[in-house]
């Protein structure tokens, strides 16, 4: 096949042929750094195959033949459109006859006016098909007799030759749609007449969107018909090529198989690593994955160590065989004890700070000490200064002796209430011993929680769990991941999410080799501190509410006696130069003995600077004297 242009070709083209395989004459590129424009495709090189699959009818642009002018139609524009014989027009019926039996046309012949024809107190309005019969020059000036066909009827007309235009000839059939005008292959090219349009003749400039594979492509290509490129259609010589589809790993966990499947690397996403696994951050172009399928459970569990280094950060798989501890959890303030409070289970604190708030008006929120035991009822409201309700927590005092007395005599006396904005931190209470699987704890108790691991994965020989002396598990996540290994080692396999480290990839022809036993899985990796406040960060957490402020209390009155007080001490404490100066005549004369027992009072209360530090033993401050008889002679 000859190269055309690719418009011409999509003009040509059959939707039930294809797909088609084309290969690039002449290429082009649009000198941008722009790759696409509006989503399509605009560089291609001289030598490229594309193999096309679906074509689109994009719009449509009407034009002119004689002014030029263009104008785009709706692609639901019904028409109608009457395909013309010819780009001539005929000024009068006589022209057209002579012109159609100058040309051996045998009659009958479809022409149309572009004007209304008055004939026999009837109107032919413009742009309606006449078909012409026969013509009769026996009588003066000759008539043709026409047919109007009106829907099952049809009427004679006999118009004059002399009959004005401008005329133009018609193809045989009736008025097509915009869509049958552009699907009928022998109106291609061609003129038509609507009589919608202001135009006496016009030319259909249909656009066309091409999806296309190409290689090394992971996406489906949109080519626009309007690119200036050249193409040949080498669909018979090509079937022995095969057009190699990029996949992402998500796209093979959503496909669902079939597993084992062997892939390679073609990408790697850029970026920070989320992994300190070996396996995962050595990760490379060219490397070769056997994907097993989807792990299972699905879930994850985000953990943290406790203690004085840097916390480490994990993610726990669903699969951890290790056997955990549950151990006290720690609630910074009373906001942090609701959510830990579930119904039908008791949960005890003890208060780790001793709290007394003086400004209180409320008799009943308490003041705490450390040690105090409390245990948490419900959650309920009350009414605290001037009469604002707010959300409280319903506890009860415990002691050593609430075990052997009755609770009926102790609950109306030991009942207490604690705002939730009450200051903490608390500790609670518990005395468990069991020992439970991962499955088993995040089921039965509220996360966060916190843990010691006892009992590693034996499944997991470096399961680096048990050497920290605490453990706080988070949150729990969903988030689906694969089962993979290396081609070069089958044996050691690792979980990778596709989500986060969404890998470029190309399933290879080879059929991967079946791992010999089951495959053991790596069921904790441990994340980089980046990727572990990113986790953090997700919409899960941005949802929770902050805890409530403590309300805004009166203190004008503790205000005004402190004000009260402070001015008192600045009047005993001015110095002797800043009180009023006696009479001479009435001023002691300084004697020795007057001068020594001056001389006994501490420099700091005399505004002077001691010779000694500021840091003193508080039991020598009285001993902290200095001999200042000469400058006291001098102020006398």
């Amino acid at each position: 096949m000859e190269p055309s242009s690719l418009q011409d070709f999509v003009s040509t083209l059959d939707p039930a042929s294809l797909p088609r395989v084309l290969r690039v004459c002449s290429g082009v590129y649009f000198q941008s750094s722009i790759y696409e424009i509006s989503g399509n495709e605009c560089c291609l090189s001289t030598g490229d195959l594309i193999k096309v699959i679906q074509v689109h009818l994009e719009k449509v642009i009407c034009r002119n033949p004689e002014t030029g002018q263009t104008m785009e139609l709706a692609l639901n524009f019904q028409g109608p459109f009457i395909p013309l014989a010819g780009p001539q027009s005929y000024r009068s019926l006589e022209e057209l006859v002579t012109a159609t039996t100058r040309n051996s046309k045998k009659l009958p012949v479809y022409f149309m006016s572009s004007c209304s024809i008055k004939v026999e107190a009837r109107t032919v309005p413009a742009g309606q098909v006449l078909m012409l019969e026969a013509v009769d020059k026996s009588s003066t000036g000759g008539y043709a007799r026409c047919v109007q066909v009106m829907g099952t009827q049809q009427v004679v007309l006999y118009l004059p030759l002399s009959q004005t235009g401008p005329f133009w000839q018609c193809m045989s059939g009736t008025p097509q749609t915009l869509l049958q005008a552009l699907h009928d292959s022998v109106s291609r090219d061609r003129l038509f007449s609507c009589p919608r349009l202001p135009w006496n003749s016009l030319v259909l400039l249909p656009q066309f969107e091409l999806q296309a594979i190409m290689q090394m492509r992971r996406t489906v290509v949109k080519i626009p018909s309007t690119l200036e490129i050249d193409v040949e259609d080498v669909t018979s010589s090509s079937q022995h090529v095969h057009f190699i589809k990029p996949l992402l790993l998500s796209e093979v966990l959503a496909q669902g198989g079939p597993f084992p499947q062997l892939v390679e690397i073609l990408e790697v996403p850029q970026g920070p690593p989320i992994f300190l696994s070996p396996w995962l951050t050595s990760l490379q172009i060219g490397q070769r994955l056997c994907i097993y399928g989807p792990a299972s459970p699905p879930w994850r569990v985000l953990a943290s160590t406790k203690g004085r280094k840097l916390p480490r950060h994990f993610l726990l798989s669903g699969a951890y065989r290790g056997k955990l501890r549950r151990r006290p959890r720690e609630f910074p303030t009373a906001y942090d004890i609701l959510g830990a409070i579930q119904p039908g289970r008791p949960l005890r604190v003890v208060a780790m700070k001793d709290y007394e708030d003086e400004n209180l008006e409320n008799p009943e929120f308490p003041s705490l000490s450390v040690g105090d035991r409390l245990e948490v009822l419900e959650s309920g409201e009350a009414c605290g200064a001037q009469d604002r309700v707010m959300d409280v927590l319903v506890c009860q005092r415990r002691s050593d002796q609430a075990e052997e007395e009755e609770e009926e005599e102790l609950a109306e006396h030991e009942q207490v209430l604690l705002p939730l904005y009450f200051p903490g931190p608390f500790v609670e209470e518990m005395n468990d011993s069991r020992r439970y699987s991962l499955a088993e704890l995040t089921a039965q108790f509220p996360l966060p929680s916190e843990v010691k691991v006892v009992a590693k994965d034996a499944s997991h020989p470096a399961d680096p769990l048990l050497s920290f002396l605490g453990l706080r598990l988070e949150e729990k996540i969903m988030e689906p991941f694969l089962v993979a290994s290396l081609d070069s080692e089958p044996g050691v396999c690792f979980e990778i999410p596709p989500r986060w480290l969404d890998l470029t990839v190309v399933v290879a022809e080879e059929q991967p080799a079946q791992a010999a036993g089951s495959v053991l899985v790596a069921t904790v990796e441990e994340l980089t501190e980046t990727f572990y406040y990113h986790l953090r960060k997700l919409p899960t957490q941005q949802s929770q509410a902050p805890p409530p402020r403590p309300p805004k209390r009166d203190l004008s009155q503790k205000s005004q006696s402190k004000e009260t007080e402070v001015k008192s001490q600045d009047i005993q404490s001015q110095p002797l130069a800043l009180l009023p100066k006696p009479k001479m005549d009435t001023w002691p004369r300084a004697t020795e003995d007057r001068i020594n027992l001056y001389s006994q009072v501490p420099s700091s209360k005399r505004g002077l600077k001691s010779t000694k530090p500021k840091i003193l033993d508080r039991d020598a401050d009285e001993h902290d004297y200095e001999e200042i008889t000469e400058q006291f002679q001098k102020t006398l």
